[in-house]
């Protein structure tokens, strides 16, 4: 855990923010019968000076384990006003999430907590899958996550093993439809979706390449790392190509100079005309490279992320 904050300081400041979120894990991290003592470990590690830019959540246990009442109070009461979300694993269908947002809501009152601490859910069951657009339409949910070894797994073994692998997970039809049905739900409920893990942490070509399919192909805009050697090449696969981002700039700069009426746009040897509808998706492009580090035309900045000039 305190590897995986150094590393998010070391990039942010590189690149000037915080470029991925670190999940500090109280579900498989902790010891069993040492739940408590875990979470007052992550409340000091999210309160530390190590947590340079709050983003620090923490995966708590699924909402029928007997320590999901407890980790919860200890991690808002402690460090409730610094934590970025709550990460609920294992949801058997919507009415668990509601229950987990629910009793997460009851507990920062009790604890006197004003803010709403955002959560995440990690979809890794048939319920869950089913009940996805629900679960996505929650208010209380900002993200939703895709939990592979335990979706395989949750099959019994009529899905074979290769559908973990890093091509695998892309090639086995249940695996690839639970897939396409989360980020589909995410995207209508403009909830954030979040790919699932490679395991193969030293295999760096595979992990790319999985990336790359996750963003370019299901449209997922995030994803999950198991090995800090991971984080930086899931961060480049995830960002804009640099000719997207100059078409992106470019764009939009025409479009805020011309009221934002239709302009026309000269790209890749292709005059282009775009209007309102074209201007949504060229923004996420700028908004998502601005994100990622990856630098952007001075005029562009200064016009749409004044905050990152310096004098």
């Amino acid at each position: 855990m305190r590897k995986s904050l150094a590393l998010q300081a070391e990039l942010g400041e590189r690149y000037g923010r915080a470029v991925f979120d670190a999940t500090l894990d109280g579900e498989d991290g902790a010891p069993v019968g040492g739940e408590h003592e875990h979470a007052l470990l992550i409340a000091e590690l999210v309160n530390s000076a190590d947590n340079r830019y709050d983003r620090v959540g923490a995966r708590v246990h699924p909402v029928r384990h007997a320590a999901f009442d407890d980790e919860v109070h200890t991690l808002l009461s402690r460090c409730g006003q610094r934590l970025a979300y709550l990460m609920v694993p294992k949801p058997g269908d919507a009415a668990d999430v509601a229950e987990a947002c629910r009793r997460i809501d009851a507990i920062a009152r009790d604890v006197g907590l004003a803010r709403q601490v955002p959560v995440h859910v990690l979809v890794e069951t048939h319920g869950a899958l089913r009940d996805v657009w629900q679960i996505a339409a929650h208010p209380r949910v900002e993200s939703i996550s895709f939990g592979l070894m335990d979706f395989v797994s949750a099959h019994r073994g009529a899905i074979p093993a290769h559908g973990m692998s890093a091509e695998g997970q892309f090639r086995h039809p249940l695996v690839l439809r639970a897939k396409i049905e989360i980020a589909a739900a995410a995207h209508a409920a403009g909830k954030t979706p979040s790919h699932c893990v490679v395991t193969e942490f030293n295999h760096l070509d595979a992990l790319r390449a999985a990336a790359r399919k996750a963003a370019r192909e299901l449209a997922y805009t995030r994803m999950w790392s198991i090995h800090p050697n991971q984080i930086l090449p899931i961060v480049e696969a995830f960002a804009p190509d640099e000719q997207d981002v100059e078409d992106a700039a470019a764009i939009l700069l025409a479009a805020q100079a011309a009221g934002w009426g239709p302009v026309r746009h000269r790209t890749r040897g292709k005059d282009t005309l775009h209007d309102r509808a074209s201007y949504r998706y060229y923004w996420h492009v700028l908004e998502r490279a601005h994100r990622t580090g990856r630098p952007l035309p001075p005029e562009a900045r200064s016009h749409f992320f004044p905050e990152t000039d310096t004098p």
